[in-house]
């Protein structure tokens, strides 16, 4: 995985995104900033933050991903991967259904999945250093370019989707007391029932991750 670092940007997603869409740069390539102003959060929010804080993207080609991987899990598959990296610097930050980063019930960051071309672009950004009022700050102390490089290493392993949520299904009761949104609705998570590809049945109604 080729790297690109910069000192500021407005957005890590969208820089990478032009890089692809102007055939710049070959797949698989991050970039990551040490200050973002203007990122891409979900539901069209903004993801900004400090200087410090974990503010990486990056893409891979469709060819390159798991056979078993279907599009509308990668959001939990590619956070889950991460979640487990943290995990190994001894970090208890749990993922939230289906992209969200938490420490005990605040958010700490969150991973959103779009595609462009024949690639994956994962843009994902974590309060390492410092967080905003209602958020958390991940609670170990951490060198956010070896979380990257450990991260990148994971993700090369190429774990199945299967092997994955046979993981993370352990974990989904977590999502209990918390909600999510669907259709601009915020919908709770009590009763969801998660189905193996990664969506929720909450009601009746099946919800994906699409993020």
């Amino acid at each position: 995985m080729q790297i690109l670092s910069l000192k500021r940007v407005d957005s890590t997603q969208k820089y990478l995104k032009e890089l692809i869409k102007e055939n710049r740069i070959s797949l698989p390539y991050a970039v990551v900033a040490e200050l973002q102003t203007e990122g891409v959060g979900s539901r069209g929010n903004s993801w900004s933050g400090a200087d410090g804080n974990l503010f990486l993207s990056f893409a891979i080609p469709l060819k390159d991903l798991p056979k078993d991987l279907k599009l509308e899990s990668a959001s939990i598959y590619f956070s889950y991967i991460l979640k487990e990296t943290l995990e190994e610097f001894n970090s208890t930050a749990w993922l939230k259904w289906p992209n969200d980063f938490y420490i005990e019930n605040k958010k700490v960051g969150g991973m959103i999945t779009n595609l462009i071309a024949d690639a994956i672009v994962c843009g994902v950004g974590i309060n390492i250093a410092s967080s905003p009022n209602d958020f958390a700050i991940l609670d170990i102390n951490l060198n956010r370019d070896e979380l990257i490089k450990r991260y990148f290493i994971n993700i090369k392993k190429k774990s199945s989707w299967k092997q994955v949520f046979s993981k993370y299904k352990l974990e989904f009761y977590r999502n209990q007391n918390f909600y999510t949104h669907s259709k601009n609705l915020r919908i709770s998570l009590k009763d969801a029932s998660l189905q193996s590809d990664g969506s929720v049945v909450v009601n009746g109604e099946r919800i994906y991750s699409l993020r």
